[in-house]
């Protein structure tokens, strides 16, 4: 049988199968119509307005996972590089319990030199010398604090406020709160780069208890961006909207009738699958960039690439899209320190700085929110051999933001001599999140939902503040 009378079969079964169920084609398109118009005004993904006036709308999320070392890009201790290969003073590691090495292994002072940039005079590693170049831009949080020394319960702290899986990730809850402003690409979208995925997995872009159109939904930068997003032969555009007609009349009638969010959900996922065979390859198309954007990024357009990623997340927001997170995993140097630290920083600190400035110079940053940084920091006594390791180390690390409601040119908070335990502006990743979401337009505290009969939100039970230092 010929493509052209497969199609004319399907064609016929469907208007069989529509005339079985009682629904009209006609009453299918108009229905399709004015479903579409609806969901624009009031579905789940429509524009919200928040509890107040946020500086920003946009945020990308640069996640640094496997956690780099703070002591080697932003956290320069002197006195660390003084007692190198010598015990830490007993009483720092009181109660301390680290992931893998003894807590009694020798001081490791830093591998790299330090120097400071910009007006701001923010003192920043010789890795990093584009984002050293954004420096008055960038505002610094060093005295960054969690409650996991573990890669996927830290990861999942750092992405939806608790250490358990299953909770909603900030990127749903941005998407829960504002909806989103793209029409033909996702709100939450996730890239992922370095030598593997995320130790914490799906769980940190996923809705949790929310509905799952607050999922975030992962792109790929090279080939099709979603599998299976092209026709199969023989199906052309006009009869797959005609048979996605007949099954969102299906599902919109079991919706009416359940009044179960899922099924918003499949409907919302059919349709905006449709339009992404539109959408999605247009914004994967490099051409309109011109080659200065390219080099600025370091981009190579047929090559995957953080630094493609980035470009695109600029992309993805001025089409919309709410949040955009960027994991690139290949941070946790437990050895090869030097080497490592090298290999990543070459790979992400140009496309990072270029973010900040393209944002900037096409007016996005002031509406945006940019986010670095990975789910801990690492020890100062030294693990594995060579003197060439650091482990995982929760009780002090770096993260910094760019972007609207900012203070930027500003570094904040302080860890001790050895960059061991926090000692001023203590920052928990629940003041983290309280600020993000401030910054949003959100009080923390009144963003919840109902669930498992808790009002749960991002910032949990415990105490959560605003960053009221940072805040312009």
């Amino acid at each position: 049988m010929r493509n052209d009378q497969l199609i004319s079969a399907s064609a016929t079964s469907r208007r069989w199968f529509l005339k079985e169920c009682g629904v009209g084609l006609g009453a299918i398109a108009a229905h399709s119509l004015m479903q579409s118009d609806a969901n624009a005004a009031s579905g789940p993904l429509a524009v919200k307005t928040p509890h107040f006036p946020g500086k920003i709308k946009n945020v990308i999320f640069l996640f640094m996972a496997g956690a780099p070392s703070h002591l080697e890009l932003f956290d320069y201790k002197p006195q660390l590089a003084k007692f190198d290969g010598t015990l830490p003073p007993a009483g720092l590691l009181d109660g301390y319990r680290a992931a893998f090495i003894n807590p009694n292994s020798k001081l490791l002072g830093p591998k790299f030199k330090f120097a400071k940039h910009g007006q701001c005079g923010a003192e920043i590693s010789e890795l990093l010398p584009h984002t050293a170049k954004v420096a008055d831009d960038l505002t610094i949080i060093k005295s960054m604090v969690t409650d996991a020394f573990n890669h996927a319960p830290a990861q999942i702290l750092m992405n939806t406020g608790s250490q358990l899986f299953g909770k909603p990730s900030l990127g749903s809850w941005t998407l829960y709160g504002l909806g989103s402003e793209a029409e033909d690409l996702p709100g939450f979208v996730v890239f992922s780069s370095g030598r593997k995925g995320p130790s914490g997995g799906n769980s940190n872009w996923g809705s949790g208890f929310l509905p799952t159109v607050y999922n975030g939904v992962q792109l790929r930068n090279v080939g099709d961006p979603v599998l299976y997003l092209s026709n199969p032969a023989g199906i052309d555009r006009q009869t797959q909207r005609q048979t996605l007609d007949a099954i969102r009349a299906l599902n919109q009638q079991h919706l009416d009738r359940m009044n179960d969010p899922e099924i918003a959900t499949r409907i919302n996922s059919y349709e905006m699958a449709f339009r992404m065979q539109a959408s999605a390859p247009e914004l994967m198309d490099l051409s309109s960039e011109t080659q200065e954007t390219l080099d600025l990024y370091g981009v190579e357009p047929e090559k995957s690439s953080f630094a493609k990623n980035c470009l695109l997340a600029r992309r993805l927001v001025e089409r919309g899209t709410r949040f955009v997170q960027l994991f690139h995993e290949a941070w946790d140097q437990h050895g090869d320190l030097v080497n490592g630290l090298k290999r990543n920083c070459g790979d992400t600190d140009q496309a990072c700085a270029a973010l900040i400035t393209d944002l900037k110079r096409r007016g996005m940053l002031d509406e945006t929110l940019v986010i670095w940084g990975g789910e801990f920091g690492r020890t100062p006594m030294v693990q594995g051999g060579g003197d060439n390791g650091r482990d995982h180390h929760p009780n002090a690390f770096t993260m910094w933001m760019a972007g609207g409601g900012l203070k930027p040119g500003l570094t904040i908070g302080q860890s001790d001599e050895f960059g061991f335990n926090v000692v001023e502006d203590r920052v928990h990743v629940r003041d983290f999140h309280a600020t993000i979401l401030h910054l949003l337009g959100f009080d923390h505290a009144r963003l919840s939902v109902k669930f498992q009969g808790l009002d749960q939100r991002l910032t949990g039970v415990e105490p959560a503040h605003v960053v009221q230092k940072i805040l312009a």
